[in-house]
């Protein structure tokens, strides 16, 4: 130990002489008995070693000794200890907390909140309220009009990041509804079509029918007409014969009357 001193003392005799804080705490002894230990087990490696000063012994002990010291070289001021909030929930960095439901309806009830936003899809709706007494905001789900959810933020911003991601879990949750909505929608269009196809189908089926029943009525209405015209056509030619008949039969009366009357000369 006296030898370490000595070489301390020759080292700092060639500079300005200055005043040093030394380390006096538990892990600075430690240290140093170590080194003591040691060149007393070993004067040969002791001999041969660099010489560790006191100031490489704080050094190693405390890191952080020359920094931690002030420039005045007084004691280094400690900070108090302040105790810290712990947020229920974060959202985006700003402090979002879960609100108390029934004091939430209650406050609703009593029209103390004021709506800022409303998005509405399907059975769920996202509201955003404002609590002008202690400069709050709420964020509600609900479901069928039942609350499911209510948040609570002291700024309009974490609010309203809130707001949008309530917004798209509403949107999200009413997938399926509007989906379910689409789809009731396209199978009414579809039945529709499908009635009015058969409908029109069933016109069609009448017309064709009613077509072939009058072309059926037709050509049955042709055959007999056609047989009449053959039939009118054979009693025109007996007539014809029976007056032809006639008007020579006549015709012969009226040449056997002529050759009974006398003939005159006339003057």
């Amino acid at each position: 130990m006296k030898s370490i001193l000595n070489r301390r003392s020759a080292a700092l005799s060639g500079g300005p002489s200055r005043l040093l804080a030394v380390a006096h705490d538990a892990a600075a002894q430690r240290a140093l008995s170590r080194d003591a230990a040691t060149a007393d087990a070993d004067p040969a490696n002791a001999a041969h070693a660099p010489a560790e000063s006191v100031v490489d012994i704080e050094s190693r002990t405390e890191p952080s000794a020359s920094a931690a010291m002030p420039a005045d070289g007084g004691p280094r001021p400690v900070s108090t200890l302040h105790a810290v909030p712990v947020m229920p929930a974060h959202l985006n960095g700003r402090p979002v907390q879960i609100a108390d439901g029934a004091a939430f309806e209650a406050l609703a009830a009593g029209e103390e909140l004021m709506t800022f936003r409303v998005y509405r899809c399907f059975a769920y709706s996202v509201s955003l309220f404002f609590h002008p007494p202690t400069l709050g905001y709420y964020v509600a789900l609900h479901q069928e009009s039942i609350l499911w959810r209510a948040l609570k933020a002291n700024d309009l911003d974490a609010a309203g990041s809130a707001f949008h991601l309530m917004q798209e879990q509403a949107t999200r949750l009413a997938d399926g509804e509007a989906r379910r909505a689409q789809l009731i929608a396209q199978n009414a269009e579809l039945t529709r079509l499908i009635e009015e196809s058969e409908a029109q189908a069933e016109r069609l089926r009448v017309d064709l029918q009613r077509h072939a029943d009058q072309e059926q009525t037709v050509t049955g209405r042709q055959h007999q007409v056609r047989k009449e015209v053959a039939q009118l056509e054979a009693q025109r030619i007996a007539a014809q014969a029976q007056l032809n008949k006639a008007h020579r039969s006549l015709h012969q009366l009226k040449v056997a009357t002529s050759e009974g009357v006398p003939h005159l000369r006339g003057r």
